[in-house]
Formats: structure tokens, sequence, C-alpha cells
């Protein structure tokens, strides 16, 4: 029969008896109690009470602890395998095992390696009853890989487009949490049209542009390292359709050009997973997550259905903007197809997961722990499901139960293990196995065979107290091999209780429903077994119940009055009642107006706030009753309205229980004022340190008037006291009497210690002195210790004065040093202080970077490399490298003014950088030099290196001089900045008319060497625009732009002078009514053939002078169309074409729709710098050049967008 160990257990009701014998079966058959005075003798098996996770992650830059924890009777021994083989941690010196335990330390912080220790661990523990063993442990060091450098090109959509932004994180151990953040660190807004996917790429259903960034980074973090590592950051350009249109128009032909269109609405598709089906498998217990990420536009819905059933109310959570589906605790019945729906006005699409889950082994019923007598039965049932079914096998002592030796008491039976007939040598600890291919399952229970005889448990004579009617509970905790039969006995010749009256349960305790007055008596338990019999007496008294024979009364008074309540109390006359006044079921007011005498509660002059609920209540050791009244103020009378302020302050203040390290101090409330005190507030002043500064020293709630202090060594005390209700904080109380406390020795060290030098020979410590409150004592000094981190140097010691420096000087240069402070007094000294690192001071670095090479990346980058100089030649922290840099100036200019060096410094370890702002076709020198916290070192080796030709800034200056009749003359200024040798210079000029319209655009090249042109056979009284720019090899340069007029001819303005004015003869006023009539036939003519569909006659003015940027597009081919009726499809006039050379041919007719001296921003050229910075604000390119700035080409149109 099982042995049952019965602990004591509270009392229970008779009608929850099962569940007691269920719990008591349950506790007995896990553990025996080791109890160290009446169990000394008793021996168990091991048992493993704690120990490390079956798949441990372990930090590389800490210790690795492996757990095992186990208890038994001798204490265990235990052992190691490692990798199925024995691990003999003698041999090793980084592996120690702590004492009394199994738990292991392997020390690689000082040395060794993680990887070195990865394997499957496996402890055992035993003793001379058996051996217990643990789960395998499969110790893996944690991994945080880099990103794989990559080339990320930027991205360049049109609005509406769908995008996935790829992740791929680098695979870690346990794997990274992914999350996307910009430059700035900050998250990335996510919605249901973007974001982030399971597997930590970034989706777009569509993108707005808005969307557009240069900082789209994925970051993944290992939170087993605590480090964060980082992707290259990807740029996404989104271009509206207008912006598009726009750039297209600008860079292409009419008959290159057939329009960029509007992002067309459409329906859902996934963009995760693929196709119209997907697999999902899952473990039982875990979280099931299933996504469904689709693009469309507008952006889709997703919604989520279980074909052939419903998801699990309590278990089913959405994620992600209900992209992602959760279902926790997932078990098999959660196996089944789920849809995935994605909605948008135009359509729907589905997605089918089909989900199975499978099972790692869990327990239906894990094998207890089970203690025998000799000669009894017994069975160990191990049962375990899973899916698929997971295999049982049996280990005794931790040996495969086939090759272990043969015990005839026991039999197998599957997941049984029967017992006949057990001997006390046969005692072993089992061990089941339940595998599948997800997982296992180990647990291991003790047969312990034991033969002992009854004792009790429970201590001797104790007396139980019982209120007369209630029921009674008599302990009689036991324990024996084989059990014992429980016998209870009243009386010292008594017969056995029996249950018709009593109620005996499993764990020996009686149970006497209903206590009488004749139930008083002496108990007697008896516990018997084959080996021996042990009894024990207890007592039990019947008191009379408490009653209230006399209850107080409900009252309605009058503000101001008396009100009295009487409670008579009838009690039990070896019990003493406590009689309690209660007010709204809280503490009567802490006043002088309530008053309690023996049965009464009185209260006098009784205010509005007195009104409620009065309680009295009788307490004894055994029972507590009650009755409440109710009073009910009213006011025969108003009254004014209170003044409400802040407390008064307290006063009459005391101090108390004076000790060494505390005091006492007690106070009396001043007024309240009308508003309850909240609070008091308690000050102190340190009278020898800090005369005349008040400190914080306690707060305590508004209802105390003590409060228990606790006070520093050798400090001068005194104390005051504010009161704080809702109003505001009291005055300050007069300052209670002064209390000086014993001196002791320092309780902390300074703080903010450290160790700088200052010159290449000495170490300065310096430190955070001790307050005159901190030193405890009289003579506050501090002692000093230092010695070199590196070497076998015993520590150097020096007491000083109570200051907050010492300098140790002769130091060898830039050495690491250990540094403490303590601090000390005429008592004692501080505890020991904590161990900081400090240097010794540095010195100027020794050596010069070598092989520094250049690498010219355009006309104005250029890429600087060097090899790094030896840590120990730095001489001190590595603070980076410093670059400087000059241009080498020609001979006049180097005369007039100083060489200008520029400085660029990298810091830490670099060995390259870049320098930019270069001037183009110049030619640089520069030199590196390594940087510490003392200053430069020796610079390298001048190097030198040329700059490409760049495209020239814009002439300095433009200048019209000597107008004529049919001539200008143009004076200029070369570039101030030619970037390069002059090949030319353009001059392209156009007239203007009274209208401000632009005439047609006249080319002309110039020698590089000229200054100065004349422009001859022009129009007389005429405005001309200019547009002059220089060109180098590389390209055109920043335009400058001038306007001029030829002078007027004088000889036919006077000719026209000269003339009659024909407007006041007769015959002219006629003609012009006969023309003014014949144009108003015309123009009926006109409206008629229009109303007939006739061709519109402006048309043809309008072909021949519209801007080729704004001619309207045909839907059909996207080609120019012209202004007219459906059936009239004419090719297009030769005067409204775009020729291949993008110049716009002016007409005979002035009329242009260019407007003119429009100016735009400096611009980029092709190498990256800013001509804007040499010409200041340009203006506008004519409009029938092809030298303009702008990419003449559809290629370099597109590439603008990038």
């Amino acid at each position: 029969m099982p042995l049952k160990i019965m602990p004591k257990k509270k009392h229970l009701s008779a009608g929850r008896v099962p569940l007691i014998l269920f719990l008591c079966q349950m506790i007995g058959a896990l553990d025996v109690p080791l109890d160290p005075k009446l169990l000394d003798d008793l021996v168990q098996p091991p048992t493993i009470t704690q120990q490390s996770p079956k798949d441990y992650i372990v930090d590389p830059r800490e210790n690795i602890v492996i757990q095992c924890e186990a208890k038994g009777k001798p204490p265990p021994s235990f052992s190691w395998t490692r990798n199925g083989t024995h691990f003999d941690i003698d041999k090793d010196p980084l592996v120690t095992m702590k004492p009394g335990s199994g738990t292991l330390i392997i020390n690689i912080i000082t040395e060794g390696k993680a990887e070195t220790y990865e394997g499957v661990y496996q402890c055992t523990a035993r003793n001379e009853r058996g051996a217990a063993v643990s789960n395998n442990i499969v110790v893996r060091p944690s991994r945080s890989p880099l990103w794989t450098k990559e080339r990320l090109e930027p991205i360049t959509l049109r609005n509406g487009q769908s995008l996935v932004l790829p992740c791929r994180p680098p695979i870690g151990l346990p794997p990274a949490i992914i999350f996307w953040m910009d430059n700035s660190f900050q998250r990335l807004p996510q919605s249901e049209r973007v974001s982030q996917g399971l597997n930590g790429d970034l989706y777009f259903s569509n993108v707005l542009p808005e969307d557009t960034r240069e900082d789209y980074i994925c970051y993944a973090r290992f939170n087993h390292t605590q480090t964060i590592q980082q992707k290259q950051p990807i740029s996404l350009k989104v271009i509206s359709v207008d912006e598009l249109n726009d750039t297209l128009a600008a860079n292409l032909s009419d008959t290159e050009f057939y329009g960029a269109k509007p992002s067309k609405e459409r329906p859902p598709t996934f963009l995760t997973p693929e196709g119209n089906e997907s697999l999902k498998e899952e473990l039982r217990g875990n979280v099931l997550s299933l996504e469904c990420i689709a693009e469309g536009l507008p952006t889709p819905i997703i919604y989520w259905i279980k074909e052939d059933g419903t998801l699990p109310v309590n278990r089913t959570f959405y994620r992600n903007f209900k992209k992602t589906l959760q279902i926790t605790q997932v078990t098999e019945a959660d196996s089944g197809n789920y849809q995935c729906i994605a909605k948008n006005p135009l359509g729907a699409v589905h997605h089918t997961i089909a989900v199975t889950v499978k099972a790692a082994p869990y327990w239906i019923a894990a094998p207890q722990n089970l203690v025998l007598s000799p000669g009894e039965n017994g069975t160990l049932i191990c049962r375990a499901n899973g899916n698929p079914k997971p295999r049982i096998a049996w280990l005794t002592n931790g040996v495969p139960i086939e090759i272990a030796p043969e015990d005839p008491s026991r039999k197998i039976d599957g997941d049984t293990i029967i017992f006949s007939n057990v001997q006390e040598r046969l005692s072993a600890v089992y061990q089941c196995n339940a595998s599948n291919e997800y997982g296992y399952l180990l647990a291991n229970a003790f047969v312990n065979v034991l033969a002992e005889p009854p004792r009790i448990l429970t201590s001797a004579n104790i007396l139980y107290q019982v209120i007369a009617n209630r029921p009674a509970f008599l302990d009689c905790a036991f324990f024996g091999s084989p059990l014992p039969t429980i016998e209870w006995f009243k009386g010292t010749k008594g017969s056995a209780l029996h249950e018709d009256i009593y109620v005996l349960h499993d764990n020996g305790t009686l149970e006497i429903p209903v206590a009488q007055k004749d139930s008083t008596g002496t108990y007697t338990c008896v516990a018997r077994n084959k080996l021996g019999m042990a009894k024990n007496e207890v007592h039990l008294e019947i008191k009379d119940p408490t009653r209230i024979i006399k209850q107080p009364e409900h009252a309605v008074v009058q503000r101001g009055s008396k009100v009295s309540f009487e409670c008579k109390v009838k009690h039990d006359h070896t019990l003493i009642p406590t009689i309690v006044w209660l007010k709204d079921h809280g503490e009567l007011p802490n006043e002088e107006r309530f008053s309690v005498d023996k049965d009464h509660l009185v209260v006098t002059d009784v205010s509005d706030d007195d009104g409620g609920t009065y309680t009295c209540a009788a307490n004894t050791t055994l029972d507590r009753v009650s009755a409440s009244a109710v009073l009910r103020v009213v006011a025969p009378t108003p009254t004014p309205a209170p003044i409400y302020d802040v407390p008064n302050p307290p006063f009459d203040l005391e101090l108390t229980n004076q000790l060494d390290k505390s005091v006492q101090l007690t106070w009396t409330p001043g007024d309240d004022n009308n508003s309850p005190i909240t609070k008091f507030i308690i000050e102190y002043e340190d009278a020898m340190h800090e005369a005349g500064v008040w400190h914080h020293q306690a707060e305590v709630s508004g209802t105390q008037t003590t409060a228990q202090l606790k006070l520093s060594p050798y400090v001068n005390y005194s104390f005051r006291v504010m009161a704080e209700n809702n109003i505001g904080r009291s005055v300050p109380s007069e300052a209670s009497e002064q209390y000086l406390t014993k001196a002791a020795e320092p309780d902390q060290n300074p703080t903010a210690v450290e160790g700088l030098g200052t010159e290449p020979d000495n170490l300065v410590i310096t430190w955070k002195p001790l307050n005159g409150f901190e030193s405890n004592g009289p003579g506050l000094q501090y002692k000093v210790s230092w010695r070199q981190k590196d070497g076998d140097d015993e520590w150097t010691s020096v007491v000083v004065a109570n200051v907050s420096k010492y300098i140790v000087s002769g130091t060898p240069t830039f050495v690491p040093y250990l540094i403490k402070v303590q601090a000390l007094n005429d008592v004692g000294f501080a505890p020991e202080p904590a161990v900081v690192m400090g240097h010794s001071g540095e010195d100027l670095p020794m050596v010069a970077p070598g092989n520094v090479r250049v690498n010219v990346v355009n006309s104005t980058l250029a890429e600087v490399h060097w090899d790094p100089v030896p840590l120990k030649s730095v001489r001190g922290h590595l603070q980076g490298y410093r670059i400087y840099y000059w241009k080498v100036q020609s001979s006049s200019k180097r005369n007039r003014r100083h060489i200008e060096k520029k400085i660029l410094t990298f810091q830490g370890s670099k060995t390259h950088g870049m320098l930019p702002g270069l001037q183009p076709y110049s030619h640089y020198f520069l030199n590196v030099r390594v940087v510490n916290g003392k200053g430069e070192g020796p610079a390298s080796s001048d190097r030198g290196f040329h700059t490409p030709e760049g495209v020239p800034s814009a002439p300095s200056s433009l200048k019209i001089v000597n107008p004529t009749l049919d001539s200008l003359t143009l004076e200029w200024d070369p570039p101030s900045h030619p970037n390069g040798v002059l090949t030319e210079y353009t001059l392209k000029y156009q007239p203007i008319n009274s209208t401000h319209e632009l005439g047609p655009l006249v080319d002309l090249k110039i020698p590089a060497n000229k200054t100065r042109w004349t422009l001859k056979n022009l129009n007389f009284s005429t405005r001309y625009k200019f547009y002059f720019y220089a060109q180098t090899s590389v390209g055109s340069g920043s335009q400058i732009t001038e306007e001029a007029i030829t002078t007027v001819d004088e000889g036919k303005m006077a000719m026209a002078s000269r003339q009659v004015d024909i407007a006041t003869q007769g015959w002219f006023i006629g003609l012009m009514c006969a023309v003014a009539l014949l144009i108003l036939i015309l123009l009926i003519v006109c409206f008629v053939r229009r109303n007939k569909g006739g061709k519109y006659p402006v048309k043809e003015k309008e072909d021949a002078h519209a801007d080729p940027e704004i001619q309207p597009m045909k839907e059909d081919d996207g080609t120019f169309g012209e202004y007219s009726d459906a059936e009239d499809h004419k090719p297009l006039k030769k005067g409204s074409r775009t020729p291949s050379d993008r110049t716009v041919k002016k007409e005979d007719s002035d009329d242009s729709l260019v407007d003119y001296g429009e100016g735009v921003n400096g611009q980029f050229n092709e190498d990256g710098s800013f001509i804007g910075q040499y010409s200041g604000k340009k203006e506008k390119e004519p409009a029938e050049g092809n030298e303009s700035s702008e990419a003449p080409s559809p290629v370099n149109a597109m590439n603008s967008f990038v």
C-alpha cells in the first residue's frame, strides 16, 4: 500500500472531504518531508529540483552557468556527461562545480571561448537509493552576426505602384527582432497601406509622394546580447504623374513624348503569400500566426474566416492592421482551412491556408514518486500524448531498463511498471522518456521502500478553543510505513469515536461538526501499523458565544447638540472582549467631542460631518459580533460658510527614546482651519556642519502625531514640523531641542573617483569628497591607493587630508592603473572601496601614418587612405586621424596671400576619409597625422594630387558698348573660376518686340582668347537679349545675360513728320467706312461656316506660335494635336513642330507664348559641383536654345527622376 505523508491541513467542512483525500494522496505520493527533528533517519532517493532549460542559449560575454540542483537523503553526489560521454570537470581548469550542488560554472570571461563548450549536457544526481537525471541540456552561445555588405540602388516609382522593401536580416541565435526606422532612430509610421511582414520586409500596398525618403533602414535587435545591427539605408522616390509629365515634356520632342498616365485603380492582389493556396504547420501550445498582405489601389482591407468552423473567441487576435491572424495556445482542433480575403471597391481576392497542428509530447499522467513498505505492491504510470503518438521508454537510475539489472518484483507493461512484493534494497529512481519527432519529455519518479513505525507529527497537549454550535477540528498529522491506521478516543478510558457523530479525515484530523458544551475534554489520537504504535493527546474547550443584548438605536439630532449610543455585550466569562466603535466602517474621528465610556458612545457639539453609520463591534479571540445605527444631523438655522485656510503650525515638539541611530519625535497638531490635515512634513538642521540649512527628513500621514526617525552618526540634530492640507502647507513649527548623535566610522566612500594624467609622467587621482554630514565623525581623511593594472606590484597607499585630489609623480607614460579611495575618520575606516581604472598622462604620438594614398573621385572630391599607426606609438587615447590639405597657388597669387590649409578630422581608428569641396583643375598637397588626448603626432610625407577639369563659372562681367543703328559691341571678363582650359565662348541672342515676345535665336561661337565682339547687321531701334557662357572640354558653364537696344534712324523719323496727315482727308474717311462694312460681312460669313463645322480661323496663328511644351495631346497616339473638329485630321503645320534639336523656329508673326527674362536657380553640373555659387541667380535659358543646362536627351530627363 502506498505510504502517505499527512501534513497539517486547514480546517475544512465535511462537505469537502473528497477534495482533502485527493490532495493528501497527491502530496503524499510526490514527496517525503525531511523534518530535521522528527525524520533525521529517513532516507530518500534523489529528486531533481532545478535545471537549465533544454535549449540553453548563453551569452558569450558571460560565464556559462548550467544549473543542476537536487535533494535527497543522504545528500546526492553529481556527475555530468557531455555529448553522451563522461565530462571530467577536474581536467578542465575553467570548469568548477558549486559546493553542495551539481551546477557547473564555466569561466570564459578571463579566457576560453563559449563555442568550445557548445554541446549536449546531462546531469546525474546519485545517492545510495538511486540516481536521477536531468534533461538533455543543449548549450549554444548566442550569435548576432553583421549584415553582409551590399549595394542598394535607389528606387524610383510612380505614384500608386506597389513595393516591397526587403530586410533579409542575418541569421542569429536566437532569431533577431526586426523593425524599420529612419536615420533619427524614429520608427517609420505603419498603416493599412504600409506595414511590416512577419519576415521583416516592409510592404507598400501602393506608394504615395510622402513615402519619398532616403533613409528606410531595417534594424535587427538581438536581445540576448543586447546588440542592434543595421542594414544599409534604402532610398525611395515617388513621382507624381504631373511631375513626371512636366519632366518628360521638358526633355522629349513631340515625336518622342507619349505622356505618363495616372496609375489606374486596380483590384487587390497578394504580395504574400503567393498563389491561391499555402500550407502552415504549427505545434500545439504555440501561437499560430497567419499573414496575408495585399496590394491594390485603393488600399485593400483584409478579412479572415475559418472555412470549416469558427475562430476561437478568447484566443483570436488581429495584428498589423488585421493582416496577421494570431491564435494563442493552439490545439489540434484549430487545424483546418483558413481563408484571408483582400477587398477594395474594384474587387476581392482570396487565399486559403491549410493549417496542420502537430504536437510535441505532453503529459496525460506523469509518473509520481512512490513510497512503499516492504512486501507492498504499487504502480508507476507514464502516459503522454502528441502528434504523432510519442514512444514511451523507461530507464532506471539513468540506464535503459532493458539493460538494467533484473528486478523480480518489477514488470513492465507499456506505459506502466507494476511492482509486487517489493523489498527495501530495490529502491531506485525511474525515468520515463516520451518522444516524437517534435521533442521529448523526461520525468524522474522514485520508488522508495521504507519500513517505519508510526510517528505523530502534531505537537502534544495542544489546547483548542471553539465557540459553541460551531465546528471543531482536532489535528493529528502522522507518518509511518506501512501507512498507519488512525483512531480517536475521548477521555482516558473512552471507546473509539465513530463517524455517526464525528468525521474522521484521511489526514488524521477529527472533525466535530457541531461542538457543544459536553464536547469539552481530552482527545487522544492513536496511529498503528505492524511495526508499532504512537499516540498524542489534545484538549478541547467550548466557549459561550458573544452577544449584543442592547443594540444602538437610530437618532436624528440638531447641529450643535449632543447624541448618545448604547451597546451592551454578554460574553463567555473566560474571554475578554474588546469593544470598538466605528463610523462609516472606519475609525472614529480623533476629536475630544467623541468619548467612549463603558457601554456608551457620546458625541457632543454635533456637526454635519458627524452624520453617518455608527457601529459597535465586540471582538474576542474566538468570535466577533456587531450592531449599527444611523445618525442624521439637521440644521435648525442657517450657519455662515466656514473659512478655509492652511493649517496652523504644530507645536510642543518633544524628543523621546533617544538612541544612537534613532529618536522618536512627538508633536501636537495646530488647528486645521476647516480643511483636514493630510500629512506632516519633518525637516532637520545639522547645527554642526550646515547651520541654518533645513533638509527633508520624513513625511507621515495627517492622523499621526509621532514619528520614529532614523539618524546618522555625528550630527547635531534639530527638528521642525509642518502641516499640510488641501489648501496648502503651514509655516514651520518652532525647532525642537538639539540632539547630538555619537560618532562612527564612515559608511560610504567618495564617489566619482578618476585617474587621469596631466603630464606624461604623472597620475592625478581625483574624487568627490564626503560632506560633513556623511563624515560620521571628526578627523575625516582619505586613504588613496594605486598600482599598475598589468604589473605584479603591491598597492601603494597614502593617507591625505580632507581634499579632493592627489598627484602621483614619476609614472610611465599612458599606463593603466587600478585606483581606490577609502574614507576614514577618528573612529575607523569606511567599507572597502570599489576599484576603478585610470591612466597615467598622455604624450604626443611618436609615429606618422604611413602608406598615404589618394584616389581622385571627381573634380571636387578625393578619397584618402592610410595605414594605421601601432597603438603603442599613440601613447594615449586614440582620438582619430587628422588630414591637412592645401591648394598650390600660382606664383603671383602665392605672393599676395598666405597658403590656406584646411583640416579634416576622422574620429576613432578609421583609415580612410573623403575630401569634399575641392577646386577643379587644381594641384593639392596633403599629409596625415594621428591625434590623441595630448595633441597631434608627426605629419606623414606630403602627398600631391591633381583634380580634373570641371565646367567653368559664369563670365565675370558682360557689358554692351558702342550701340549703332545695326551693331552692338560686347565686352566681357573671363570666368573667375575657369576650372580648366577654356575652349570657347557661346553667345546666343534674340530680339524682343514691344509686347516682350522673343524672336528667333541666333547661336554664335567665339574663340576663348577673345574678350570683345561686335555684332553687325542688326535691326535698328530694336531690343536684344543676350545669353553668354564659357566652355571647357567637360561642358558648358553658367550663363550671364544682358539686354541692349540699337539706335534710332533719325532721318526716317524726320521724313515721317513732314508727311500730310491723311486722317483728316474726306476720301480717306470714305475708304475706312467701306473697309469696315466689308469686315462686318466677313465676320457674318465666318460665323455661319463655324456653325457648320468649319475650321477655326485662328488655328493657323496658334499653330505658328504655340509653345511646344503646352501643346495638347491626342489621346489615341500621344502626338501633339490640333484645334479642329473631329472629322478634320490634317497634319500639323510645319511651324508647330519641334525639330529634333529642340529649337523652336519662329514664324513671320511676332505672336509668341514664350515669356522672357524668368530667372532659375543655380544648378549642379555633371561632376556634382554647384554652379550657382559663382554666378548667383541665373536667367532662364532661351526657348529655342539647344545648349541649355538642362539635360538635352530623354535619357538625362529620366535620370533626373532618380
